[in-house]
């Protein structure tokens, strides 16, 4: 009988009961009679892609979709409480006392102008009637908890002195402040890298074991789910469609939704497809790319020796990219792995010419080169939203030239249809696309002005698995037909392995090694590089579980 189904010999020992939950927004209907349970001390993860309803069903458990208009029908209890009934003030002791939750986007979460620990404290003073210096002391308290070196000092530092991953275990700390029965993480890795982010899930998992805390984990990543929790939900258009333990739903799935979810995700482990079709990896055999005889050594499209940059003047100056040099030939896929901060996004936009080498030699050089374009990793930020999408794709025709308008809207409406959207989508804007339809705007702006390569820079990081499967599957159709190269930046190393025919590894701003995509990840040479791949979430529980063993040790060793 599974811990989150099972009958229980009381109430005393459900912290979640939800029955025929329903959330509609005016004519939409994000949740559709959802029901689950989850017992004290057991982790559920809710996963599905993005718009099936799983992170309105984390907000409904805390009652913030109260006054915001959304009609919400059906029970909820959280550790005792009827959130439906519940007065304001029962409400208020519920969320950060008895359920807490951490959310994706921890700048957003946090107020920039307080420091991380007068901040933590406050939230503490809320729920617990202390002293200033009791919240303080509890504050740093709580930080040194999840890991936070010399919690003291840095309890006085401000957001924007935190990496990501610190930034991420503040607001788990913060969670922890009032010692809640719950905590709901909404995607509380998707923008970390492999290590950070195996150190948050390590993190979670160590504080289950040791304060009996209860996990709702929503999460589009199902690796991600894999290694953190006990139970999987998946949920389609704010239904359930597959419920039970998390080995029997990813070793044995019986719903046909649940396996194409489990077959979009990419496996660092598995080498690339060579067959034709979906699976087939980006990079296109040279005989589908060039007329040139098997025999002819590949056309060199873009060359790099000695690239340097260093961002700022004398004691202060940072070195972000530091000697790199490569060559990337037509019509393959060179992947750049590397934490955040390695100086993979700063190496991509020199190669596209949006920043100047502080030494070193880009072929062909001068400027922002047209032949050389960039997919860049927010559609939102890179698209402005008071213009449509067709005048944003016809900005590099324009710049070429071309002033027929006519001519203008008919190859921008080409561009449209062929990666995946209407031409008829010309006059609309950005905010009325999904994240993968803007992501294919944004390829189909690169292809307008003809490149040679494309530079993607984290392409596919904020989109879920499905999603992230077509836009790379379009990348791939692409290359194929156009012989074009492809630069791909990306901290996902299975995304990486899976486009890719080499792939090169950087550290603080070095190439540590580089080769052969199926070299570097069977026969890691260079310790960074092993250490990323052991990072690399496991859909086995039990492969998960033993890396988990195997980082604790090294930790403490």
């Amino acid at each position: 009988m599974s811990s989150v189904e099972a009958s229980v010999d009381g109430p005393v020992d459900v912290l979640v009961e939800v029955t025929d939950l329903t959330v509609g927004f005016g004519s939409l209907r994000a949740v559709d009679g959802l029901s689950f349970r989850l017992q004290k001390g057991a982790a559920l993860g809710l996963v599905g892609e993005s718009g099936s309803g799983k992170s309105t069903v984390a907000s409904a458990l805390l009652g913030l979709h109260r006054g915001t208009g959304a009609d919400v029908g059906g029970s909820v209890r959280v550790a005792g409480i009827d959130v439906q009934e519940a007065s304001e003030a029962d409400l208020g002791r519920l969320r950060g006392g008895k359920a807490a939750m951490v959310f994706q986007d921890p700048l957003s979460s946090l107020d920039p102008y307080y420091a991380i620990g007068d901040q933590i404290a406050e939230v503490y003073r809320v729920h617990a009637r202390v002293s200033r210096r009791a919240a303080r002391a509890r504050a740093v308290d709580v930080l040194d908890r999840v890991g936070i070196p010399d919690a003291a000092r840095r309890s006085r530092s401000r957001p924007h002195e935190f990496s990501g991953g610190m930034r991420q275990r503040a607001l788990i700390a913060m969670a922890l402040a009032c010692e809640p029965e719950l905590l709901i993480a909404d995607e509380p890795t998707t923008a970390l890298d492999v290590t950070v982010q195996a150190q948050i899930l390590d993190l979670l998992h160590t504080l289950r074991e040791e304060t009996g805390l209860g996990l709702l984990l929503v999460t589009h990543d199902v690796g991600v789910a894999a290694e953190s929790v006990d139970e999987i939900l998946v949920m389609r258009n704010g239904r359930a469609v597959e419920h039970g333990p998390v080995g029997t739903v990813l070793g044995a799935p019986t719903e046909p939704y649940t396996r194409d979810l489990l077959g979009a995700v990419p496996r660092v482990d598995a080498r690339r497809a060579r067959s034709e079709g979906s699976a087939r990896p980006l990079s296109a055999a040279s005989s589908e790319t060039s007329s040139e005889a098997s025999s002819a050594a590949p056309e060199v499209v873009l060359e790099a020796t000695g690239l340097r940059r260093e961002f700022g003047r004398g004691k202060r100056a940072f070195v972000a990219v530091d000697d790199v040099s490569l060559t990337v030939h037509r019509g393959e896929t060179l992947g750049i792995v590397g934490e955040s901060g390695s100086g993979k996004t700063t190496l991509g936009r020199m190669l596209v010419g949006l920043l100047k080498p502080t030494a070193g030699e880009i072929k062909p050089g001068g400027g922002v080169r047209p032949d050389v374009q960039m997919v860049f990793q927010d559609p939102v930020s890179s698209l402005n939203p008071r213009r449509s999408v067709g005048e944003s794709i016809a900005d590099p025709l324009r710049a070429r030239g071309e002033r027929d308008e006519g001519r203008i809207r008919g190859r921008v409406r080409e561009l449209l249809e062929r990666v995946g959207l209407e031409g008829a989508h010309y006059d609309r804007y950005p905010h009325e696309f999904s994240g993968g339809q803007r992501q294919r705007v944004g390829i189909a702006r690169a292809l307008a002005a003809d490149p040679r390569v494309i530079v993607c820079d984290e392409p596919v990081s904020a989109l879920d698995v499905t999603t992230q499967a077509q836009v790379v599957a379009l990348l791939g159709e692409l290359q194929r037909e156009l012989g074009l190269a492809l630069v791909f930046v990306a901290h996902d190393l299975a995304v990486v392995r899976q486009v890719s025919d080499r792939v090169a590894v950087m550290r603080r701003g070095r190439i540590v090694e580089q080769g052969p995509a199926d070299e570097v990840y069977d026969s890691p040479q260079d310790p960074y590089t092993k250490q990323l791949l052991a990072a690399v979430p496991a859909l086995d529980p039990e492969v998960a579980a033993q890396r988990r063993a195997v980082r604790r040790e090294l930790a403490t060793a």
